[in-house]
């Protein structure tokens, strides 16, 4: 075994992991296993702690590195583990030198090596040209956050917000089309508040008109969740660009205007149904996900109630469902708790209409004729991201296909109706 990376967590996550391979392997590293954290919920952590002692058993004479958010706020946690070799911190752990202390055999005062995330202050083009096994290139854009929502620790696992250049980004890209990449992923922690730190204050609206522009070879770009009360013009401009995916996932966590507050988010049920509205009339076919947190202290029934009525409102369809979980160290953790039966209840009501609403964007879609682009044999998304089971094209391709029906995944082309 040379290098194998497992990954907890977010798309940039997922990016990261890529990037920490390729350094590691230039650092020369053989034989380990990189787990990557998630510290998002106390189940996140407990499942890479499993993971981890599995790989241990798995793998007697393997090193095993822990990173990711986890291992930046729980560090000592990680690092007091017997199956651990190393902790590496969330900005260290995309530079090759991080790892050859252990490549090398040099030996370490302590196997924790974790900074103080709060003092970067810049993020590096780290740069790939794609990703293994995938058809959709993701492209990191943005790192950290400056927000202080009462219910999460990613902040101390992230830093400030921090952003990539334009030039940088677009240059990528226009490498990643090169590379036969039909579709790419703008993803971050907190991707709205690009361009803060940088000279003139670039938008996240600037930077994707400017991809757009730049990149006319791009057939797709995406952009991951966004925190839509931080959308400014030029990004309402870019949405009715074709190119340009309609699909959104909101940074939501409600739908009740007193547990925002206490969340201590900067929008109201009003303000994300009114920025639904007016995408929707920007871009008539823009469909839309969201974050949820079910079960958040102090929601009452009345509360969730008003949750489960923005879901169909504003007309969600990809819900991503979180029972709340307390993190040490932040405000929510101090607010009057409900009980997590309750919590996990309210989830599953909250993902059984999620799976309805989805069902009805399915059923809207049979008889329309779908770009889909092919991410495995026999199966792809269309521009609105519903998964469909197509029988022509390779992987990376983008196929015209008529849709034929549904299936519990999504939807069904028709065999005698595609085209390359």
């Amino acid at each position: 075994m040379s290098i194998e990376t497992i990954t907890f967590g977010c798309r940039l996550n997922a990016y990261e992991s890529e990037v920490m391979k390729a350094e590691a392997q230039k650092s020369g590293l053989e034989n380990a296993i990189i787990i990557n954290t998630c510290a998002v919920t106390a189940e996140a952590v407990r499942q890479a702690k499993q993971t981890i002692r599995k790989a241990r058993r798995d793998n007697a004479d393997a090193k095993i590195i822990v990173t990711g958010c986890a291992a930046q706020t729980q560090a000592r946690d990680f690092g007091d583990m017997e199956e651990v070799d190393l902790v590496i911190g969330n900005n260290d752990k995309l530079k090759a030198e991080s790892y050859r202390p252990i490549a090398f055999g040099v030996a370490l005062n302590d196997k924790v090596q974790v900074n103080d995330i709060m003092s970067v202050t810049e993020t590096a083009g780290h740069l790939i040209d794609g990703l293994d096994g995938r058809a959709r290139a993701f492209v990191q854009v943005q790192n950290g956050c400056d927000h202080r929502c009462t219910f999460c620790i990613i902040p101390f696992g992230r830093g400030p917000s921090r952003s990539v250049p334009m030039g940088v980004v677009v240059d990528q890209i226009k490498r990643l089309v090169d590379n036969g990449y039909a579709e790419v992923v703008l993803t971050g922690v907190d991707i709205t508040s690009y361009g803060g730190d940088l000279p003139g204050m670039p938008t996240l609206g600037r930077l994707t008109q400017a991809i757009l522009r730049h990149v006319p070879a791009l057939p797709r770009l995406r952009i991951s969740s966004i925190d839509s009360i931080e959308a400014d013009p030029a990004l309402y401009d870019a949405v009715t660009d074709q190119r340009l995916m309609p699909h959104l996932h909101l940074s939501l966590q409600s739908g009740d205007d007193m547990i925002l507050k206490r969340m201590k988010r900067r929008h109201s049920r009003a303000d994300a149904l009114g920025i639904v509205d007016k995408l929707r009339g920007l871009r008539p076919d823009m469909v839309f996900g969201a974050d949820i947190i079910a079960g958040f202290p102090t929601e009452t029934d009345a509360m969730f109630e008003n949750t489960l009525r923005f879901v169909t409102e504003a007309d969600l369809t990809y819900l991503h469902v979180f029972p709340f979980s307390p993190r040490e160290g932040t405000p929510a953790a101090k607010m009057p708790q409900i009980s997590r039966r309750i919590g996990k209840d309210r989830a599953a009501r909250l993902r059984a209409l999620g799976e309805t609403q989805f069902a009805r964007l399915c059923a809207s879609r049979v008889g329309k004729t779908e770009s889909i682009l092919v991410e495995r044999d026999g199966m792809g998304r269309t521009e609105q991201f519903i998964p469909v089971a197509v029988e022509r094209g390779r992987p990376g391709d983008i196929v015209m296909a008529e849709i034929d029906g549904i299936s519990a995944d999504g939807l069904i082309a028709r065999r005698d109706k595609v085209a390359a």
